[in-house]
């Protein structure tokens, strides 16, 4: 990388920039954010270090003939405005739910399945009483989700020095805020503050007796989340994997068909129809800042500079602000709440191409339950250990793994016969303690991932043809996930809403005139939702004095 300093940027000669606005990354959310930008007419280019956009949000070929979604593996969370303003359907966007939600193996061979009735009628197996509180349980975490859902496309309250006049704005958001939640009954409000502050442990403790209802459920809480499911905070976790639909369905989770990329590709066609000019293979060694302390520039790896009126960033704050920017254009606090912005959520991700379906011991054969979300975490005392042991020894040896067999939805993704898996896995260190290095490990804890497949499903291993495994370092130099951290930076009550990514930039600007941020660690967080680049476009197209269409 460039040494990074202070460049003056401003065209020769008052020369107007060769286009109004530069996306770095070209992730969903960097996408989504040029294509609205596009239609309000602003001439947009988009920049990705990769060869192909998309981010995390891709489909790659992992093995001969076999291809699956690299990283981000499912859908649910992706925004239903966004679909339908993108036109991303009639873009080429497919998308099919899962027949069963989950399917939840346990170690004296019972299983427990979710998705609608089903979820009732299985748990009473193990407690009636359970099974009679899942309504109320259900309908009052829907509540909750239903307010929070409201303020996804909303941009935070965003507490910044200044004037009184200049705060009116955002005393508004205030009191549009609070009128939501004023709507709330008192027992939604006690909920709510539960889920910020508690543990899903604790939460979930409260409403069941039936440990596999609880590990079904308490598994959103440590997906992406480095932490126990007894850690305070969990709760919200769990609560932001609930802000999803397919097909108009809410909570449901579904596949694209083609894979995540199928996501992205579509965005990229609504781009390119807008008229947004997409380069890939051009990575971004430094955004500029001009000695009034503006940006309008980015210097490339190549050596080229290119010139815009802002510059709008896709990438986690730490890598923008950490590795692109020269320190001296930051104020020192905010450089210091970046460099304790926490990112690492425990992640090691693996593509799996199979000669055949897995059978499971709980429930043997082929049938619906394979088109499931398969968790293979029997309690919250085990998602705990496999916590404490991640952090003690780098990974557990039993570890948290959910596997899905998109190809049971979607055969264009594996040869006829054959099957590719998702196993999306926790808990490990995103640094390995004792100055190991994940390079020399990635295989050593490949085979504990399949090891642990097998137990529940034996021949398991038999079956495999080849994978591609993708440690915590991995998922950093290949996707820029810092840490392997899927969310762009911990979800937890330090790093949300208004203190997203930092208390006073809440509002996708930056302390930096001309850049603002559009990924997944501004409000309201992670998921391929494009909720980011939806909120980040609004605020542009404000300061440039146009509408949002």
């Amino acid at each position: 990388m460039n040494a990074l300093k202070k460049t003056a940027h401003t065209p020769a000669d008052g020369a107007r920039p060769d286009r109004d606005i530069i996306i770095v990354g070209g992730g969903h959310n960097g996408l989504v954010c040029a294509a609205y930008l596009a239609k309000a007419g602003l001439k947009v280019t988009v920049l990705e270090r990769r060869d192909t956009v998309g981010g995390a949000a891709v489909t790659e070929e992992f093995h001969p003939g076999f291809r699956n979604s690299v990283a981000s593996y499912t859908v649910s969370l992706l925004n239903p405005k966004v679909i339908a303003d993108l036109d991303l359907h009639g873009h080429g966007l497919e998308i099919v739910e899962r027949r069963i939600g989950n399917f939840l193996p346990l170690e004296d061979d019972r299983y427990l399945l979710a998705g609608d009735a089903l979820t009732r009628e299985h748990l009473a197996k193990f407690s009636p009483r359970d099974a009679e509180r899942l309504g109320d349980y259900e309908a009052r975490l829907e509540v909750v989700a239903d307010t929070l859902r409201a303020l996804v496309l909303e941009t935070p309250p965003n507490l910044s020095e200044g004037s009184f006049l200049g705060a009116i704005p955002e005393l508004l958001k205030a009191a549009n805020l609070g009128g939501k939640l004023g709507n709330m009954s008192m027992t939604a409000r006690r909920d709510l503050l539960d889920l910020f502050s508690k543990s899903a442990g604790d939460w979930l403790d409260g409403w069941f007796e039936s440990d596999a209802i609880k590990a079904l459920f308490g598994f959103d809480s440590i997906v992406g989340n480095f932490a126990s499911p007894y850690t305070p905070g969990s709760a919200y976790v769990l609560l932001h994997h609930l802000f999803g639909e397919v097909n108009g369905k809410k909570g449901a989770w579904g596949h694209a068909i083609g894979g995540m990329g199928a996501i992205t590709q579509a965005m990229a066609r609504c781009c390119e129809a807008r008229g947004v000019e997409i380069r890939t293979g051009c990575a971004v060694d430094n955004v500029l800042v001009d000695d009034a302390g503006r940006s309008g520039a980015v210097r490339l790896a190549s050596g080229e500079t290119l010139s815009a009126r802002a510059v709008v960033s896709n990438l986690n704050p730490k890598l923008l602000f950490g590795s692109l920017i020269d320190p001296a254009a930051l104020p020192d606090d905010f450089s210091e709440r970046i460099r304790h912005y926490r990112c690492g959520s425990g992640t090691f991700r693996m593509n799996v191409a199979l000669d055949r379906l897995p059978s499971f011991t709980a429930l043997p054969g082929e049938g619906e339950h394979l088109t499931a979300g398969i968790i293979m975490a029997p309690s919250l005392a085990y998602m705990e250990q496999a916590y404490v042991d991640a952090r003690r020894d780098g990974w557990s040896k039993a570890p948290i793994i959910e596997m899905l067999i998109p190809s049971t939805l979607d055969p264009t993704l594996a040869p006829d016969g054959q099957h590719v898996a998702s196993l999306f896995c926790q808990h490990v260190s995103p640094e390995l303690p004792g100055g190991r290095d994940w390079d020399d490990h990635r295989d050593e804890v490949a085979r504990v991932m399949l090891d642990t497949v097998e137990r529940w499903a034996p021949g398991f291993k038999d079956s495999v043809l080849g994978y591609q495994a993708l440690t915590p370092k991995d998922l950093e130099r290949t996707f820029g996930l810092v840490g392997g951290d899927i969310f762009h930076g911990a979800l937890s009550l330090d790093q949300l809403f208004s203190a997203r990514p930092v208390l006073g930039h809440a509002d996708h600007r930056s302390p930096i005139k001309g850049l603002y941020q559009c990924g997944s660690g501004t409000h309201p967080g992670g998921g391929v939702t494009g909720a980011p680049g939806h909120n980040a476009a609004r605020e542009i197209l404000k300061d440039f004095g146009k509408r949002m269409g």
